[in-house]
């Protein structure tokens, strides 16, 4: 599976339900599940993100299915990033060469 990570931003209309905030995530978990995708974990953060996800999909549209669906919810904007890990950079190197 493909890792990503989410970086999140509350909307109005999600700060303002911020009690939810743990219910959301299981709600989200739930969602990914569904997809074939899964939540590894999940930050509250203090700085110009208010959430981080690591997420893993098995490929790029799962994840973007997951994005859109927890952002048409309209509690968070999200911007995703696909994540390499230590094997895939070793062979994403090897196959760049010399």
């Amino acid at each position: 599976m493909a890792t990503y990570i989410t970086l999140l931003n509350w909307t109005e209309q999600g700060v303002r339900a911020y009690k939810d905030t743990a219910k959301r995530t299981e709600d989200f978990s739930a969602a990914l599940n569904k997809l074939g995708a899964r939540l590894v974990d999940i930050y509250w953060t203090i700085g110009p993100y208010d959430l981080v996800c690591v997420i893993e999909a098995p490929d790029d549209e799962t994840a973007t299915a997951a994005s859109l669906q927890l952002s048409g919810l309209g509690n968070v904007r999200t911007a995703t990033l696909r994540a390499f890990g230590r094997e895939e950079m070793g062979r994403i190197i090897a196959k760049a060469g010399d």
